[in-house]
């Protein structure tokens, strides 16, 4: 057998890993900056409705899975040279449109779906850069397979490179680039990184371009490709660990609220879970770290279906998290295992993008099809759990189809029994009988008993177990609850509620105000005010369930402005909640993003203008900037007055607002309420700033010493181009 010393390796060779490994890691971090990146440049003109998220979101998304195929066809249809060459062209092209930004004289149509508007709009402003971007990682990979370096035959570790760069840019975004610089600055600095990975990508196929002029591609006659049942699980073990990262995000900003940074954890710790699998040698391999997978699927499992409390705790969504990192980093390693060699990398790779792409689509729209609550991540743990076991029960498809013949049947009709009012122990014994049935029947194997007795557990608790809620559902902004406690009705989104009355005023002439809006709350204080009793005009941005209607008078223009519909649907019907119904059934709700609406509604002037859009502990920035200040008080009549209900868990919103202010040369105050301002059980604390231009306009309110003046920090100004949500953080925030 013959050795080749270091000193006999071609220095391409020696120096390929080097410079690919540096090429995909650039391209992987670009990709994640420029998401972010160009959703902060367009939020003024296009509104923060979760809708346009999604929208860009499945743009995203779509483009990925199309870089795929392109890398994909372009390596199993063109020679090496030609693909160098074309890639190049496109990288070439993909300049014309940096740095990112809003395309010239683009403005939203407010006619015209908002959805399509949004895919042309990203299309336009980073189509071709992105989808560059995205076809990188398969396709360097499948270069390297002919540049003869070391472990050429086996270029899936260049993965774990791109994931690395992928996790670190979604780090750096909010925790580095955002902080420190404008969105055109960053703009700047991606369009400068742009420019070095060309000349990476120019690097990477010149050591390839003169080796191969055969299709690299074509099927090996030594090893067939793929047969369907093997891409199957390959996109199986992709779509666990996507939709499991979405559906224990959606879980903690339900149950915890919209903690800072919420979504950055679990995504970060499922890039990190393919740095560890995707590699010959790693600790996360092995029976052992199955076992432990098998740990963690249960434990989730019961974490997310509220076996442990209806509300997650602090400890408890540790370990949710944790249980998500180790369902991850199974599955995938899980897939590198069963990774195909280099000739059918990049089939491997679409396949996987399609399984990925399934867990967003089937998180992101069809789940709130299906469902009324967030019962995807016990769909997703649920396969996950079949996969994990599979093995260990030597379960199989026909002992899965075995098992739901006869589970189904018997979980349909333990749900009768249960739906007719029989009690737990008969629908126990009808199970029960209904097993030893099918046990003498069938017969079956224990993996497929397994599946039936899932299948008989869960049908009845799905669909039989009472449920106390007035109304539930979902929407994309989240789920939707009415629900009775004391004596009075609320509306609930997880753990915050968003308005409340009490149930003898439901039906009531004029109902009573409660909770934020309660008479002895600062809201409540300015519409019983002089302010509010002499306004013509009042707009309440972030409408609820209308509980500062009920401050009307006679003769008064009230608008509300609404990004929800489903709020806006429950608010009117008078079953659920009377405000709106028995004091302003006329006024209209303006439903869309209330600064993009404003923006067009030149024609309405205020006196009193309420921004209440800061309850769900989360910050809408381009709501908050000082453009958007300038917006509200170029609605504002001569003496009239803009509110801001800014009660937050994470955030003081306090100090953008005061530097906004004092930019402008108005006037501001604040009044955080105390507890102990009324003893009504339906009074509630809150925080609230008020702004004027002329302090006369408020004198009567100012005289009576609760509000006090709102100074600035002195700290950067928040501006459409610059803002910093995390320079915002109350003391002890992340404790809460």
């Amino acid at each position: 057998m013959a050795f080749v010393t270091a000193a006999e390796t071609p220095r391409h060779a020696r120096l390929a890993p080097w410079l690919f490994t540096l090429t995909i890691f650039l391209s992987a971090a670009l990709l994640f900056f420029v998401q972010p990146l160009f959703a902060r440049v367009v939020l003024p003109a296009i509104g923060g409705s979760p809708a346009v998220w999604t929208t860009a979101m499945l743009f995203f998304q779509t483009v990925l899975l199309g870089g795929y195929l392109y890398a994909h066809l372009s390596t199993r249809y063109l020679s090496v040279p030609v693909q160098v060459i074309l890639h190049l062209a496109i990288w070439g092209a993909a300049l014309a449109f940096l740095p990112p930004a809003l395309p010239e004289g683009w403005e939203l149509d407010a006619g015209r779906p908002v959805a399509l508007q949004t895919l042309g709009l990203f299309a336009l402003g980073v189509g071709v850069p992105f989808a560059l971007l995205s076809s990188n990682a398969p396709l360097i990979q499948s270069w390297y397979a002919r540049s003869g370096g070391p472990s050429a035959e086996d270029p899936y570790f260049l993965y774990g490179a791109s994931n690395l760069g992928s996790m670190l840019a979604l780090l750096a975004f909010p925790l580095l680039a955002e902080p420190l610089f404008g969105a055109s600055e960053i703009a700047l600095g991606f369009a400068a990184g742009f420019v070095a990975l060309g000349l990476g990508l120019a690097t990477c196929g010149g050591l390839v371009f003169g080796r191969s002029r055969a299709k690299p591609d074509a099927p090996r006659v030594d090893r067939a490709g793929p047969n369907l049942p093997v891409m199957l699980y390959w996109a199986v073990l992709a779509f666990v660990p996507s939709s499991l990262m979405l559906a224990v995000t959606s879980k903690i900003s339900t149950d915890i609220g919209a903690v800072p940074l919420v979504w950055v954890v679990p995504l970060a710790l499922f890039l990190l879970s393919f740095v560890l699998s995707f590699r010959n040698v790693t600790p996360v391999a092995g029976q052992g770290f199955t076992r432990l997978t098998q740990l963690a699927g249960v434990a989730a499992l019961c974490l997310m279906t509220g076996a442990f409390g209806d509300y997650l705790s602090p400890i408890a969504t540790v370990v949710l998290v944790l249980c998500f990192f180790a369902i991850a980093i199974w599955a995938h390693r899980a897939l590198y295992e069963v990774r195909p060699d280099s000739g059918h990398l990049t089939t491997f790779y679409v396949v996987m993008s399609i399984g990925g792409a399934m867990g967003g689509l089937f998180n992101s729209i069809l789940g709130l099809v299906l469902f009324t609550d967030h019962v995807e991540g016990v769909v997703t743990l649920l396969v996950l759990l079949l996969l994990v076991f599979g093995k260990t029960l030597g379960l199989t498809g026909a002992h899965a189809r075995r098992g739901v013949a006869l589970g189904l049947p018997a979980g349909v009709a333990a749900t009768g029994i249960a739906l007719a009012g029989a009690g737990a122990p008969l629908v126990l014994g009808g199970a029960i009988l209904a097993g030893i049935a099918g046990l003498v029947l069938i017969r079956p194997a224990l993996p497929a008993l397994l599946v039936a007795a899932g299948c008989v557990a869960i049908l009845p608790v799905w669909i039989a177990v009472p449920d106390d809620r007035l109304f539930a559902d979902r929407s994309f902004f989240g789920l939707h609850r009415v629900i009775e406690q004391d004596g009075i009705r609320l509306y609930t989104n997880g753990t915050t509620v968003h308005g409340a009355q009490r149930l003898a005023d439901i039906g009531a002439e004029r109902p009573l105000p409660i909770t934020y809006y309660h008479p002895a709350a600062p809201m409540g204080q300015v519409m019983r005010s002089v302010v509010g009793q002499k306004a013509e005009r009042v707009g309440i941005v972030g409408q609820g369930i209308g509980s500062l209607a009920c401050y009307a008078r006679e003769g008064q223009e009230w608008h509300f402005y609404e990004i929800d519909a489903m709020v806006d649907r429950v608010a009117r019907d008078p079953a659920l909640f009377s405000f709106l119904s028995a004091c302003t059934p006329n006024a209209p709700t303006h439903l869309g993003d209330a600064r993009v609406i404003l923006a067009g509604q030149s024609d309405l002037a205020f006196d009193v203008l309420v921004i209440d859009a800061y309850s769900s502990d989360a910050v809408p920035v381009h709501l908050t900037t000082r453009e958007a200040m300038e917006l509200y008080l170029d609605r504002l009549a001569p003496g009239g007055v803009l509110l801001f209900h800014i009660s937050n868990r994470y955030y003081d919103i306090g100090l953008p607002l005061a530097r906004s202010a004092e930019a402008l040369g108005v006037h501001a105050w604040r009044q955080l309420s105390s507890d102990d301002a009324s003893d009504d059980p339906g009074y509630r604390q809150s925080d609230v700033a008020m702004i004027a231009r002329d302090p006369a306009d408020v004198a009567a309110l100012i005289e009576t010493g609760a509000w006090q003046r709102l100074r600035s920090d002195s700290g950067p100004v928040w501006t459409d181009d610059k803002a910093n949500p995390l320079s915002i953080l109350k003391p002890g925030a992340f404790t809460h």
